[in-house]
């Protein structure tokens, strides 16, 4: 059989129809007005899919709160270094619902050695203390992003051992033909919401030394701003993720006429800006330096830990269980404050930072910025 160029666009045309079917937002689709009326700035969600994000993000049962008073958890117990000022009562209570939140299955036995319960030989219960404490340093440090809302170790793990989104490290491999580059673009992955952008817009942004992320000039004219279109794409492929782990559109945040403006932008923006920073820190002081703790068949394809994205914590949604205030029902885990070196000591961010101006060639090779 034959195709004449005619047949061949009918079943062009015939698989594009097809494929948007599948993969397009079927009607309705809802939008709120995020600005202004009339400027456009909207969020839009689809009232079919919200049902699952719903089931996706319930509180769970919370446990009745232990009388107050009675000895505290370290004259009680050995070996407990983070709660041992709490009173007994509320701290078995915490780690009865730790075991729901975390490993429901498992039991008590996930962390602990049976007949010993003090003792660190297995590797989650240290994992698990310092994961406390990063939840603490959460509650007490980063209440401009977290507010009144808090979090506790169910905001990310939802009844995992390990939380179903985390990031560990570039995936190896580059794409083929005219699309080849060393900056991992053309290989459709989950970080970057299957776009061509670079796959792993994680490392440089919230890892080691961050990269800038701004790249969009302040002028209607040049004036000395050498970012170019390739360190772009790292920006967006990050702002992908953005978009795809809270479930909202560039809307949420930005005016679309003018993404770098403060003044023009939503509150949700500064909550952002202290996020990425909360990430930044917690990774770096919290999830990397327990890379030894780790057996080797828990780490990642290139022998990395686990590390936080947005992902992790709102699994879809602009708030983590839609602002459920689940952390107030533990106020153990309120938590001293653990400010680290890139902790809670960060000023408010400008309303309008000036554009940093490189001396540099923009990057031509589309390596990491």
């Amino acid at each position: 059989m034959r195709l004449t160029i005619p047949g061949i666009a009918l079943v062009a045309g015939f698989a594009l129809m097809i494929f948007a079917v599948l993969t397009f937002n079927h009607p309705p689709v809802r939008a709120i007005e995020r600005g202004a009326p009339g400027v456009g700035m909207q969020v839009e969600y689809n009232p079919s899919q919200l049902a699952a994000l719903q089931k996706a993000n319930m509180m769970p049962a919370i446990l009745p709160a232990a009388a107050p008073g009675g000895p505290l958890a370290g004259n009680v117990y050995k070996n407990v270094q983070v709660l041992k000022n709490v009173p007994v009562g509320s701290f078995v209570r915490l780690m009865v619902s730790m075991t729901n939140w975390i490993a429901p299955q498992q039991g008590c036995g996930y962390c602990h050695v049976a007949g010993n319960f003090a003792a660190d030989t297995k590797y989650t219960k240290v994992v698990a203390r310092r994961m406390l404490q990063m939840t603490m340093a959460v509650n007490a440090d980063y209440q401009t992003h977290v507010g009144a809302v808090g979090v506790t170790c169910y905001t990310c793990h939802r009844g995992n051992p390990v939380p179903v989104h985390w990031f560990s490290g570039p995936q190896p491999g580059m794409s083929v033909g005219v699309a080849e580059s060393d900056m991992g673009k053309n290989l459709p992955a989950a970080a970057a919401d299957f776009s061509s952008l670079p796959s792993d817009p994680f490392t440089p942004f919230l890892l080691g030394n961050p990269a800038p992320i701004r790249v969009e000039g302040t002028t209607a004219l040049p004036t000395g701003n050498r970012q170019s279109i390739k360190q772009t794409d790292w920006t967006y492929a990050l702002m992908m993720h953005y978009s795809t782990a809270l479930g909202v559109n560039c809307a949420f945040c930005h005016n679309t006429r003018a993404f770098g403006d403060w003044s023009e932008s939503t509150p949700q923006r500064v909550k952002a800006w202290y996020g990425l920073r909360m990430v930044r820190d917690l990774n770096l002081n919290y999830m990397v330096p327990l890379t030894p703790v780790f057996p080797a068949d828990q780490r990642g394809p290139l022998g990395d830990v686990a590390k936080i994205n947005c992902a992790t914590c709102h699994l879809g949604v602009y708030k983590p269980m839609f602002g459920a205030k689940m952390a107030a029902s533990f106020p153990e885990l309120e938590g001293p404050s653990q400010v680290s070196a890139t902790g809670s000591a960060l000023s408010a961010p400008p309303m309008a930072p000036p554009m940093p101006m490189g001396t540099t060639a923009p990057a031509t090779n589309g390596a990491k910025p």
